[in-house]
């Protein structure tokens, strides 16, 4: 871990005096210059103070693939899909010889698959099942992926593990779905056999894990715990850390924040929401010394031993691969009704960890770019285009410390169909440590969707606030504690979950423009004080610094 405390205050202070004078992070920056109209906010000061513990603001400075790294990792060519049979013509089928080319690289031990420009039609999906695989177009003007075919039609009905008659086509599955090979097909088995599965990483029916050792009491924002048995760890080795609730739901009362107003919420019948527990949190190891364990990120909580603390197995991830350079272009077809939705999807990443998509874009799918218990993920230069998505994003399943950046949602091309639905940037189902960054959302909202998600950042966005979220009321709460708005730009003025002071406990709305409330609007979840912060309301682009996630990335160099 080279991240220490000293150093990170210490970086702290010159961030933010250089993102108010617009210099380099010294200490010689520390007087704003008079011309300069971004101002620092009280709560960035006291942020640079307790980084890691702040009760308001989370830190996400690790967030994304390798913490954040700005390269990602240039594989050696072991394929190219033309050698497999595919043909650029638009007319051929060539989904058989891209899996070909894909499976070849993973037999490999890895590399990448190239595609060159062109149009290349897939009557089936592709899909990425081992680690250090990369599919790689000639840049997403260049290279299309042209998908004639629905996940209905490739694999069957899904229909969702809480009953009723929705399809999860609506908020599963990619026609690029990268997932580990064994975990794919035990899906496509279950939902063959109509037996709905969980999605994450302990298997169908969350039983696929064993005990490495039990963990010691420690709090959010450590970045070393204390096990009883170290021996099956060791620097590198991806584990989880697997928290379960209590007969009184004390660790669903931590997620929020704590205090009356949770303690007061009944949580016995958001049945939806309970089954997400045990909270499951992927992490690699970086250090062991004796039984003390050093983590690449910090605690997201509080260990305590009445949630039952535990390093544990998983399905074998995927690790080290990603998808760029290329556009995938479902056929056109109109939008489906609400949660009807057959999958013309985007790219899904599944129990992935360390992983990213670059230089994507998406067009007439039914939902855009998904992280289903993923993690430690990137999306960068991504887009979704065309007739309108439901789910232009999806983050959900305990999806944590991903990263999306550089993202847009165009304006839909045709009007939205009768019972249709928008929702935006969607996380949801106990997701938290999520950054979504410098986005241009020209349709949308900032779906928060229930099933509590916690601690995540939205900043350095522009919205045309015109979506809705959804959620059922058996997943419990929009917000859990720590959820983050900063330097958002509303362009037609609409509050609803843009303006979250009122709604999410211990949160922070900072930097946004005047807002009303109109079309859908929330009442909170927790009755009583939400210990919300809100600073620089009405203000457009004056907060400093500009990006919160940049900043927090700046203070662990």
């Amino acid at each position: 871990m080279s991240i220490t405390r000293r150093g990170l205050l210490g970086s702290a202070v010159a961030v933010a005096a250089a993102a108010v004078t617009g210099g380099p992070a010294t200490a010689a920056t520390a007087v704003a210059r008079p011309h300069d109209p971004g101002r620092v906010p009280t709560v960035w000061r006291e942020f640079t103070r307790t980084p890691f513990t702040h009760p308001q603001i989370p830190y996400v400075g690790r967030a994304g693939h390798r913490g954040g790294s700005a390269r990602f990792p240039r594989r050696p060519v072991v394929a190219d899909v033309r050698a497999y049979g595919a043909v650029a013509d638009g007319t051929t089928d060539c989904a058989p010889a891209i899996n070909r080319a894909i499976a070849a690289a993973g037999r490999a031990g890895g590399g990448t698959v190239l595609i060159p420009p062109g149009t290349f039609r897939i009557d089936d999906l592709i899909r990425i099942g081992h680690s250090n695989v990369v599919l790689r177009g000639a840049g997403s003007d260049r290279t299309k992926l042209y998908a004639t075919r629905n996940l209905t039609e490739l694999i069957g009905v899904y229909g969702s593990r809480y009953g009723g008659d929705k399809s999860s086509w609506s908020w599963a599955g990619g026609l690029i779905w990268l997932a580990p090979t064994a975990r794919w097909d035990s899906l496509v088995a279950a939902i063959k056999d109509k037996a709905w599965p969980f999605e994450g990483w302990t298997g169908n029916k969350r039983d696929e894990w064993e005990t490495l050792t039990t963990v010691a009491p420690a709090t959010r924002g450590s970045w070393s715990v204390t096990v009883a048995d170290p021996r099956g760890l060791k620097p590198g080795r991806l584990v989880l850390l697997r928290l379960a609730d209590d007969a009184d739901h004390t660790l669903l009362e931590h997620m929020a924040g704590g205090g009356p107003g949770p303690e007061a919420y009944y949580w016995d019948d958001k049945t939806k929401l309970t089954s997400y527990v045990p909270y499951e949190w992927p992490v690699r190891i970086a250090r062991v010394r004796g039984r003390k364990v050093t983590l690449e990120r910090p605690l997201p909580l509080d260990v305590r031993p009445e949630w039952d603390p535990r390093l544990t197995t998983h399905v074998e991830p995927l690790t080290g691969s990603g998808v760029e350079g290329l556009t995938l272009e479902a056929v056109e077809t109109p939008q489906s009704p609400h949660l009807l939705d057959k999958g013309y999807n985007g790219v899904v990443l599944q129990c992935a960890y360390d992983c990213w998509v670059d230089d994507v874009t998406v067009r007439h799918v039914d939902n855009g770019f998904g992280f289903v218990a993923a993690s430690a993920c990137t999306l960068r230069r991504t887009r979704v285009a065309g007739r309108g998505s439901h789910h232009p994003y999806f983050c959900r399943e305990g999806s944590h410390d991903n990263l999306v950046e550089d993202f847009t949602i165009e304006e839909r091309t045709v009007p939205a169909p009768p019972n249709t639905q928008l929702h935006g940037i969607n996380v949801e189902g106990l997701s938290s440590y999520n950054v979504w960054s410098r986005g241009d959302l020209r349709m949308g909202t900032f779906d928060s969707h229930r099933g509590l998600p916690f601690a995540n950042v939205r900043t350095d966005i522009t919205v045309d606030n015109n979506g809705r979220h959804g959620g059922d009321a058996s997943a419990g709460p929009l917000f859990g504690a720590r959820f983050t708005h900063w330097n958002i730009r509303v362009t037609n003025g609409r509050a609803g979950l843009m303006k979250i002071d009122g709604l999410a406990p211990y949160s922070a709305t900072v930097g946004l423009n005047e807002v009303t409330e109109f079309d859908q609007i929330d009442v909170p979840d927790f009755t009583g004080d939400l210990r919300s912060r809100l600073e620089l309301y009405g203000t457009t682009d004056v907060v400093r610094p500009r990006n919160l996630y940049e900043a927090q990335r700046e203070l662990a160099r």
